[in-house]
């Protein structure tokens, strides 16, 4: 297994910033120095560092291009950027603007789009690909879809063969570079910003973009899907630095909470490769729980760590450098996608399986309940069993189920002809209650008709001899076997 891919880069000072003192202190590629108003020294080593000189395209070369290559494969891969607000981590990520046509300052996201077309035209006739794009934010703790806005509460889910899933999210299939770019610019226009007195338009969310690529190789029975995941994260803020009130003020409280579960899931991870039991708290933010895939061992992962040179952000600067010195010790291993052809093709539903089931459930238990306000309690036991026998909508359904999953076409096909012949048995037995009632009602009045005979020849005699006895019996037999004959002609049309 090998480590988590940690880098550093350093940003150019600001026009603000011209004048004051720097924090950073070159070593090599690799390492440099960090030191403090106090002439305090913090050496860190990464895999590599970019220096305020450095180019969009260096960053992308190490970082990003290795993942990008292997998702072509059907290998998951995830590329974060990490830092304080106002310290880059847009701009490597989006370069001047998603749009961008100088190639000097194109980010990371047009580069991967480049790569992915670029890939896909040299592949030939020996493979087909497939390419989808979403696009979603974390603001506030909610997860809201960036291409349909209308989607503003989307909800994870783990799937044990697919990993996180998030439910009902927009997948646009993308046919070329140029398509793949107007949809972020679109996407990336309905992110949420804000003013700050570090940055004119500062991310008040967390920004995650999803491409994945599905490869079919000729003569082949399988598709191999590989998940490529862009991570912009809003950066961490100081409420005195930033003049943050109100609304941003509530914002910046949300990301600072989040990245600060990113901490506690890093620190957990690092401890328990170190031999000590500890639980990982993924669920303790929607954030970690969409990484959960990226920092749990099933992908491979880059973290860019994006700093200020200025001595002023020192505090901060420091704080990045040691959340990236402790990620560089997860170990991650990286997993590829493959599945069945037919199932590829069978249709995918944002529902889980175990919630289907649970809502066929409970809606025998409603038809039940109904069916037992108007039936009698043997009939509806009857009932229940031969719902049972089927084995349709009475399917008992475990706690223990696994969470999540894709329920295909074919179990849809399914619950709709259970449903159809739930309606058509709930006509036959409401007709045949119905009819029930009827034969009732005649049996009453025959019943009602051979008392009044009775009454009649017992006032002729006070004691009723045999003869009467028996006659009276022989009626309401025949009263019952004439409703019987009735109910069962009726029952028969």
């Amino acid at each position: 297994m090998a480590s988590i891919c940690v880098c550093a880069r350093w940003r150019p000072a600001t026009s603000k910033e011209d004048g004051e003192p720097l924090c950073i202190s070159r070593s090599d590629s690799q390492s440099f120095t960090l030191e403090d108003d106090k002439d305090e020294k913090y050496m860190f080593s990464f895999d590599k560092v970019f220096y305020e000189d450095s180019e969009q395209a260096d960053v992308y070369e190490f970082l990003a291009r290795p993942i990008v290559r292997d998702a072509l494969k059907a290998i998951n891969g995830t590329i974060i950027t990490y830092g304080q607000t106002g310290a880059g981590k847009t701009y490597t990520m989006e370069g001047a603007n998603i749009l961008e046509t100088d190639s000097n300052k194109k980010g990371l996201l047009p580069r991967v789009v480049d790569e992915l077309f670029e890939a896909i035209k040299l592949c030939g006739e020996t493979s087909a690909y497939k390419i989808k794009l979403s696009m979603v934010e974390i603001y506030m703790e909610r997860v809201r879809d960036l291409f349909d806005l209308s989607k503003d509460n989307i909800q994870i889910k783990e799937h044990k063969g697919h990993g996180i899933l998030l439910c009902g999210v927009t997948e646009i299939l993308i046919s070329d570079g140029e398509e793949a770019l107007k949809f972020l610019s679109s996407g990336i226009a309905n992110r949420a910003v804000g003013e700050t007195q570090m940055n004119m338009a500062s991310s008040r969310s967390h920004c995650i973009y999803i491409f994945t690529v599905q490869k079919e190789v000729a003569n082949e029975k399988s598709v191999g899907t590989g998940k490529l995941v862009l991570v912009d994260l809003a950066g961490s803020e100081k409420v005195e630095k930033t003049g943050a009130e109100g609304r941003v003020l509530e914002e910046a409280k949300t990301i600072n909470k989040s990245l600060s579960a990113l901490g506690n899931v890093i620190n957990a991870l690092t401890s328990s490769q170190q031999g000590k039991a500890n639980h990982i708290p993924f669920r303790d933010s929607k954030l970690t729980r969409i990484l959960q895939d990226a920092l749990g061992g099933s992908s491979q992962t880059a973290l860019l760590c994006c700093c200020s040179p200025c001595r002023g952000n020192f505090s901060e600067s420091l704080s990045t450098l040691r959340f990236g010195a402790r990620a560089k010790h997860i170990k991650a291993s990286s997993r590829v996608g493959c599945k069945d052809e037919m199932y590829d093709k069978k249709q995918e539903i944002p529902l889980s399986e175990n919630d289907v089931k649970l809502k066929l459930a409970d809606l025998r238990e409603r038809i039940l309940k109904k069916l037992k306000e108007k039936l009698d309690a043997e009939t509806t036991k009857l009932i229940g069993d031969e719902f049972l026998v089927d084995g349709l909508l009475c399917e008992e359904v475990s706690s223990s189920h696994e969470e999540g999953g894709i329920i295909t076409s074919e179990a849809i096909s399914l619950w709709k002809e259970a449903t159809e012949k739930l309606v058509k048995t709930i006509v036959e037995l409401r007709r045949g209650n119905h009819m029930l009632m009827e034969a009732y009602d005649l049996m009453k009045v025959e019943y009602e008709k051979m008392m009044d005979v009775t009454k009649r020849l017992q006032a002729k005699s006070r004691k009723p001899d045999h003869y009467s006895v028996w006659v009276f019996g022989f009626c309401i037999l025949v009263s019952f076997y004439i409703s019987g004959l009735t109910f069962a002609s009726r029952l028969s049309c």
